[in-house]
Formats: C-alpha cells, sequence, structure tokens
C-alpha cells in the first residue's frame, strides 16, 4: 500500500512540474474555490434553524434573557432592535423552562415582586401606589396571557380615602389592548377582559371598565350596546353557533353531493331567549266526591193548658183554688229538626308548565347552487340545472335544516334556493400562486439535494480539461549546441528535456531557425523524439 501510495504521490508531482506557470496559478485558484465553496455549504447546511424564543421584549428584559443565554452557552439572534431573541428550535422549550424557573421574563409593567424587598418608613401613600401599580402590573401580564392578544396594559383610577366618604365617587379602569395581527378581539373575550378587571378591584364594577384596542376602537361600547338591544353576549353567542351549525350541516351535505366549494349556504335564526313558569288549576264540580256527612237530629217537647170560660193562654182574675177547679186538661206538642250537612271533595287538577330559553321562533336560510361546468377542450362551458333538480335540493335543505312550510307550519320559515355561476378568478388564481410556490419548493429541494454531486462533477469536468490541454510526455530534444545563433541548427541530445514553454519562448525568440530545427527533429529517429 505504502508502495501504491509513493507511486501515485510521484505521478502527482510529475504533473505538477510538467504544469506551467499560468496552469498551476489555475489549479490553485481553483482548488481554493472549491474548498472554500464545500466549507460555505458545510457550515450552511449545518447551520441551525432558529426560532423565536420571545418576543416584544423591552430593553430590560431583553438584557436578562441574553445575560441568562450566554451564560448557559446557548447561541441566540436578536431582531426588531433586540425586542425578540431567537435561539435554535431544539432549545426553545428548553430555555423557556429554565428561565421561567428564574422568573426571566416578568412580562410587562411591574407586579406584586414589588414587595419582595422590605421598604421601611414608606409613607402609606406611597404604600397604596405601590399596590395600585401591583394591581395593574398582574392585570396586564394576566390579560396578556390570552391567545389573540399580544400585549395589555391596565390603568386604575381609585377615589382618595376621606374622612367623609363620597358615594358618587366609584372605582374606574381602562384597559388598552394590543391585538395580534389583523384580528378582531370577540366580544365574549372583551366582557372576560372586563369581569376580570371589574372582580380584582374592590368596588369596581365591569360597567366602569374600557376596553381600546390597538387601533383605536372601542370594544366595551360594542358590549354595552348589545345588553342594550336586548341580548347578552352569552345569548349573541348561542345565536350564531345555532347559525354556524346549520349551515355547516347544510353544506357538508351540499359539497358530497355537488362538489366541494359548489355551494353556499347562510342561516338566520331567531331564537326566543325567554324563560317562563306557568301554573294552572283547574276544578271540576260535576265529578265532586262526598268526604263525610254530619246529621242532626232534634226533638222539642212543649206542654200547654187552657182555662174554663176564658182564654187559653190569658190567667182569669180568681182565686187559685177556682182556677185549679175549672181548669182543663193539658196539651202537649212535640216537634222534631233533622238537619243533615254533607261535605264534598273538590276535583281539583294542579298542572305547571316551565319553558327554557332557546327554543326557535324562525328560520330563514339562503342558498346559492353553483352552475354545472363542463371543459370542453380549454373552454369553460356552464349549463344551469332543471326545475326538478333545484326542487329536490330544496326539499333535501329544507329536511336538513328543519324548516316548515305549508299549512301546518307552526311557525314562519322560510327557504330560499338559487342558481348562479360562481366567480373561481380569484380561486383559481390563488390555485396558481400556490402549484407556482410548490414547483419552486420542489426545484429549490431539489437543488439542495444535488448541489454536492454537480459540484463534484464541476470540478472533476475542470481538472479533465486542466489535463487534457497539458502534454504528460516530454519532448525529448537532446541539448541545445551553443544556443540558436544564426546559420546554426539546433542539434538535440537524449539528455535535454524542453517543455511547451521553452518551445514558445525559443520560437519567439528565433522564430526562422526554429522552423529548420522542427523539420530537423521530425525527421530525426523516433526514439530519439
Amino acid at each position: 500500500m505504502n508502495n501504491g501510495l509513493t507511486q501515485i504521490g510521484n505521478q502527482l508531482k510529475t504533473i505538477w512540474l510538467q504544469l506551467g506557470g499560468g496552469q498551476r496559478l489555475t489549479l490553485i485558484v481553483t482548488a481554493l474555490a472549491v474548498i472554500m465553496g464545500l466549507s460555505g455549504l458545510v457550515m450552511w447546511s449545518a447551520r441551525p434553524d432558529y426560532a423565536l424564543l420571545y418576543g416584544k421584549l423591552d430593553d430590560a428584559e431583553s438584557s436578562k434573557v441574553i445575560a441568562a443565554l450566554t451564560e448557559a452557552g446557548v447561541p441566540y439572534q436578536t431582531s426588531r432592535g433586540g425586542g425578540s431573541i431567537s435561539v435554535p428550535s431544539d432549545k426553545v422549550y428548553q430555555m423557556r423552562m429554565q428561565l421561567a424557573s428564574k422568573g426571566i421574563p416578568r412580562g410587562e409593567g411591574v407586579g406584586f415582586e414589588i414587595f419582595d424587598k422590605p421598604n421601611f418608613g414608606i409613607s402609606d401613600f406611597v404604600q397604596r401606589a405601590n399596590y395600585l401599580r401591583a394591581v395593574q402590573g398582574e392585570l396586564s401580564r394576566t390579560i396578556g396571557q390570552l391567545d389573540s392578544i399580544e400585549s395589555a396594559r391596565v390603568m386604575i383610577v381609585m377615589p382618595e380615602n376621606r374622612l367623609l366618604v363620597d358615594n358618587s365617587k366609584k372605582p374606574t379602569a381602562s384597559v388598552f389592548v394590543r391585538v395580534r395581527g389583523n384580528a378582531t378581539l370577540p366580544q365574549q373575550n372583551v366582557n372576560a377582559i372586563r369581569f376580570l378587571v371589574a372582580n380584582a378591584v374592590e368596588g369596581l364594577v365591569a360597567n366602569n371598565v374600557s376596553v381600546v384596542d390597538n387601533l383605536g376602537n372601542m370594544l366595551s361600547e360594542n358590549a354595552e350596546n348589545d345588553s342594550m338591544a336586548g341580548l347578552t353576549a352569552t345569548q349573541l353567542n348561542s345565536r350564531q353557533n345555532m347559525e354556524k351549525y346549520l349551515a355547516k350541516k347544510a353544506e357538508d351535505m351540499l359539497n358530497k353531493v355537488l362538489g366541494v366549494g359548489q355551494s353556499v349556504v347562510r342561516v338566520s335564526a331567531d331564537i326566543n331567549f325567554d324563560s317562563l313558569t306557568k301554573t294552572e288549576e283547574k276544578y271540576d264540580p260535576e265529578g265532586a266526591i262526598p268526604r263525610n256527612t254530619t246529621i242532626t237530629d232534634d226533638q222539642q217537647d212543649t206542654l200547654s193548658t187552657t182555662s174554663n170560660g176564658g182564654v187559653a193562654g190569658i190567667s182569669a182574675n180568681s182565686s187559685s183554688e177556682t182556677n185549679s177547679a175549672a181548669s182543663s186538661p193539658s196539651n202537649t206538642s212535640k216537634v222534631r229538626k233533622k238537619v243533615a250537612t254533607t261535605s264534598f271533595e273538590i276535583n281539583k287538577t294542579v298542572s305547571s308548565m316551565i319553558q327554557t330559553p332557546g327554543s326557535m321562533r324562525r328560520i330563514s336560510a339562503a342558498v346559492f347552487v353553483a352552475s354545472n361546468v363542463k371543459m370542453d377542450g380549454t373552454n369553460r362551458v356552464v349549463s344551469t340545472r332543471t326545475p326538478e333538480e333545484m326542487l329536490k335540493i330544496k326539499r333535501v335543505v329544507q329536511g336538513a335544516l328543519g324548516i316548515q312550510e305549508g299549512p301546518d307550519a307552526t311557525r314562519p320559515d322560510q327557504i330560499t334556493i338559487e342558481e348562479i355561476a360562481f366567480n373561481e378568478g380569484p380561486a383559481m388564481e390563488i390555485t396558481k400562486q400556490l402549484d407556482q410556490q410548490q414547483k419552486k419548493d420542489f426545484w429549490w429541494d431539489l437543488a439542495k439535494a444535488g448541489i454536492y454531486p454537480l459540484l463534484g462533477v464541476i470540478v472533476l469536468f475542470v481538472f479533465w480539461r486542466m489535463f487534457k490541454s497539458t502534454p504528460l510526455d516530454n519532448v525529448t530534444v537532446g541539448g541545445l549546441a551553443g544556443g540558436m545563433g544564426s546559420g546554426r541548427l539546433f542539434r538535440p541530445r537524449d539528455s535535454d528535456v524542453v517543455t511547451v514553454e521553452v518551445l514558445n519562448q525559443l520560437i519567439r525568440e528565433n522564430p526562422h531557425n526554429m522552423t529548420q530545427a522542427i523539420r530537423s527533429w521530425m525527421g530525426a529517429p523516433k526514439e530519439k523524439v
């Protein structure tokens, strides 16, 4: 093996000696260019993929994060004036956990860590101001954790503590939120922010909390208008969810029949959010049931006497003896009274009915169906559907949404279905752009995968061209006796070797003599050439 390496080294040395000065310089420059290109490609391919660690940091927080990364020996990149810090993608979550364990970053504003260091001798006013700053900072950090919010600031105004309490002065708060991208903050999130701030401050109510976004829109005003219109945020959200559910239900069905994107369904639902409790009592006098009967029997005897010559019941003006002798026998009368009392159980029916909110008052649906499109070569041919097909589609959508129509309908529902040719120009343009981007990505990936073999082929081709243009065998012409004087020919000797550069120089210096010398060489035996 050593002999083989020695032989290869000798061959390379021989080739190097046969090259001229310009060829040697070209070879050195080419080798350096290849080495630098390969080194750059290796470094570029081995470069780590950076991902965002933290963004929108102030200078103080950014310096703390950079110091922690430097201490951990993790490479990083900064952008946006140092507010955004990126690290290798495989270390993002690891560094976030490590920095979180150190309390970095703390977020916007100052939180309750302001009380970590005891400060003796501060006034009560400063203490209250620090507490208010801490509450504002903690609320700002909490609101900033929402997915749709990039950052937030909270300002709270508390009435002064005085000896005489003025109930007319209430705490107020203002919240500034920066929404991510061009998104719109949902009304449900606005209400959540208002109640979050109100419940964190003593004496603050949600109506006294104002929410403004980074575009200058008053978000809390929409919530008040919705409440005044009779629908709370929860009711409005329920209505929107119901409409989306019904529309998606019909569109999914039509997509499987007509094709994806061949129909558009919009639904408007009128929902009854009233809660009603009704109690009804009914009496049936004809169906009375006897409960008990009471019978009272009262009998009374009456005794009466009548005197002679007198009127019954009137005493005569005579002595008692005369009256007694003259009195007639007594009469006895009997009176009997019988009373029967019967109590009846009243037949009463009590019914209670509770109507929960959420019943449907009315459903209105609008459906657009795309016309049939067929390709005739490169031309698009649009054909309309038959009335029977449109009627079938209408009945199917009507059944899917539960729309009631006709004389037996209990709700005034409505459905409208129309056929129209969809404008597919923007969609086709987007599809074309996506196809072009996919092609670019494909060729770029292919170029990255084939750049190393291509570079190797180019290097081999350069070496092949260089060695092809250079004769590997020396031209043995013998010695040059006495130079190239006038009238003297160039006689070769076996011990001399003449290269191409030497021949070119001799031709430039003595063109006439070199012509004769070449003719002499050509006539010489082959073993001496």
